[in-house]
């Protein structure tokens, strides 16, 4: 059996773990050790918020204080054991974790960072000025630390215990980040409506994220309190938030990035303590570094560095074989000219005095593929938005196979059974072809946070099923040879291709495109056309958008018509295409009598709006 090189690096870390602190006898060194431990233990969390999700936060030395804090007072003064304290400290600040999220997460980037840094002065704050519990700039003495069998840890043994979370921390979340749950947080940074669209629920994952990096901060502040045997607020400043946040920034969105910007800045750390004045400067010049001259961190450099000398390091892992025939829809159906899948009634959109949706109703039938066409402004994206939930209707009903679906979300939309593209790309560019077909398979994977989080065989089951399922997608619509590539080195049409096969990847009883062919060739646009018509021949239901009215005769049951926002022509293709209203809203004309004979020429088939 061939052992990937990530077991072996684990393995030789492993042996160093143990070994170094064995040899050393230095207790300076073992406390730099014990102390780059503590520091990655914290920012490992922390790069899943930041690196995997997306979301900024100067405020995580206030859930470090909260860790700190709990297992201070719950074993001096609660007389709790110190190994039940340390596993409440990281549920403790799980919990602010919650509290902080649920109202922070509503406002993103530069807002997002000012709450947290809020957070974080209320509460050195807090545990400032409240003398009668948190002791103040005194602090809290007689911190009960863990023992084993009685005996007290040494500084070695301290080192090996903060090792050892380090190790269990960075397998568990490695574990947990290359299933759904870390395509999940790189969708939610990557295009957060486009997360939505394939049933991801882009406020859950980043309220999970944050908790994630609640707990192994507060974890880490409640080994320094054990370790110290003492806590105040000097050891939770705003500099601890910006140290975290630079190990992260630093060392770089990966799995080893916290690893090497521990390490890296902890050693730095120890070097600065002589020249506090210089410690500020050269974090602050770190920091921009990081983001400006490596914005993938120093283990994006070493990692490209090293694929450069051994290109083998590169290889994306082997797919699949295929297997179960040609990739089939889960929900199939059947024809029905009398059956209604989809109803909208009155919907109304207004930005101001702008209308592009208004008093708009019409069915989609079962089974049959349904065109949107109009001039450009028409409405017809608006329109497209309101029934996949992007946006909330001002008035109007939309049902839903029986469903009321007019206030839901992106996600629950998805998850009942409407999936769709975007005109505009809203692909997740650094991801691999097949991860992003992974992402929109993400609403039928049942297995769970904890299961996924402890590699349960039920998880690895479900992702091997889901790859088999991708490489099958990915063949269907022939993009398997480009299966390990990056989504945004492909060429624009595979491009398009490819979020059409992540919208099939959601399961839809309901597709909805939206300017599928817009920016193709010809050749493109016939291929698109010969795709779309297999989709129809499996029984998919489909709604379209689009310009080329080759495409839309070729494929289309029924045709609906907007101008200006409201309805003007429904019916079958040939039926519109004779409407001297339609031919008035393509070609400018106002008076039916002019209309008449322009229905007659070939111009409105291939008339773009």
């Amino acid at each position: 059996m061939k052992v990937q090189p990530h077991t072996l690096g684990l393995l030789a870390a492993a042996v160093l773990a143990v070994a170094v602190p064995a040899w050393l006898s230095n207790e300076f060194y073992l406390k730099i050790i014990f102390t780059a431990g503590l520091y990655y233990l914290a920012a490992c969390g922390l790069n899943v918020l930041v690196g995997w999700s997306g979301q900024k936060s100067l405020g995580h030395a206030g859930l470090f204080a909260a860790g700190a804090y709990t297992v201070a007072l719950l074993t001096t003064k609660g007389g709790w054991n110190p190994w039940l304290a340390l596993a409440a400290s990281g549920v403790v600040a799980g919990l602010f974790g919650v509290l902080i999220a649920l109202p922070s997460l509503r406002v993103k980037g530069p807002s997002l960072a000012m709450v947290t840094i809020g957070f974080g002065i209320v509460v050195e704050k807090i545990v400032t000025e409240w003398q009668d519990v948190f002791g103040g700039q005194q602090g809290i003495y007689g911190v009960v630390p863990p023992s084993v069998g009685g005996h007290m840890l040494g500084t070695r043994e301290w080192a090996w215990l903060v090792l050892a979370f380090a190790f269990a921390a960075h397998l568990l979340l490695r574990t947990l980040l290359k299933g759904k749950y870390g395509r999940a947080f790189q969708a939610v940074q990557a295009a957060e409506v486009a997360a939505e669209s394939v049933g991801i629920n882009v406020y859950r994952m980043k309220v999970l994220a944050f908790v994630i990096s609640a707990v192994t901060c507060g974890l880490a502040g409640a080994l320094l309190a054990q370790q110290n045997q003492y806590i105040n607020s000097d050891f939770i400043t705003f500099n601890l938030s910006i140290f975290l946040l630079l190990i992260v920034l630093f060392g770089g969105p990966s799995w080893y990035g916290p690893v090497l910007g521990a390490i890296v800045l902890t050693l730095l750390d120890a070097f600065l303590a002589r020249w506090p004045h210089l410690q500020h400067f050269t974090y602050g010049a770190l920091l921009l570094f990081a983001l400006y001259a490596m914005p993938q961190g120093l283990a994006g450099a070493l990692s490209k560095g090293a694929r450069r000398l051994w290109p083998r390091l590169s290889a994306a892992a082997p797919l699949p074989a295929l297997q179960g025939g040609e990739w089939q829809p889960k929900f199939v159906s059947v024809r029905d000219a009398a059956g209604v899948m989809l109803r909208a009634v009155g919907l109304y959109k207004a930005y101001g005095g702008v209308v592009p949706t208004n008093d708009v109703s019409f069915e989609v039938r079962p089974g049959h593929v349904h065109a949107l066409i109009g001039p450009n402004g028409a409405g017809k994206t608006t329109l497209l938005n309101i029934l996949s939930g992007v946006i909330p209707a001002d008035r109007g009903r939309i049902e839903f196979c029986g469903a009321d679906i007019t206030q839901s979300r992106a996600s629950a939309v998805c998850a009942l059974g409407i999936g769709r593209t975007f005109q505009n790309l809203k692909l997740f560019p650094h991801m691999s072809v097949l991860d992003n077909v992974l992402a929109g398979l993400h609403p039928h994977l049942r297995v769970g946070f904890w299961a996924s989080l402890l590699g349960l065989p039920a998880a690895l089951r479900e992702e091997a099923e889901a790859r088999c399922e991708a490489v099958r997608l990915l063949d269907f619509v022939g993009l398997l040879a480009r299966a390990g590539d990056e989504a945004g080195s492909l060429p624009y049409g595979l491009q398009r291709r490819l979020e059409l096969a992540r919208a099939l990847a959601t399961h839809p009883r309901l597709l909805l495109l939206d300017e599928p062919a817009a920016g193709l060739n010809p050749q493109e646009t016939q291929d698109l056309t010969a795709l779309i018509g297999r989709i129809r021949d499996k029984g998919m239901t489909v709604l379209l958008i689009e310009h080329h009215m080759d495409l839309v005769m070729a494929v289309s049951d029924h045709v609906l018509v907007l101008d200006y926002g409201a309805r003007i022509a429904e019916g079958a293709p040939a039926e519109v295409q004779a409407n001297s209203r339609v031919i008035a809203a393509y070609l400018g004309v106002d008076d039916e009598e002019d209309a008449g004979p322009a229905a007659a020429t070939p111009g409105l088939r291939a008339q773009p709006a």
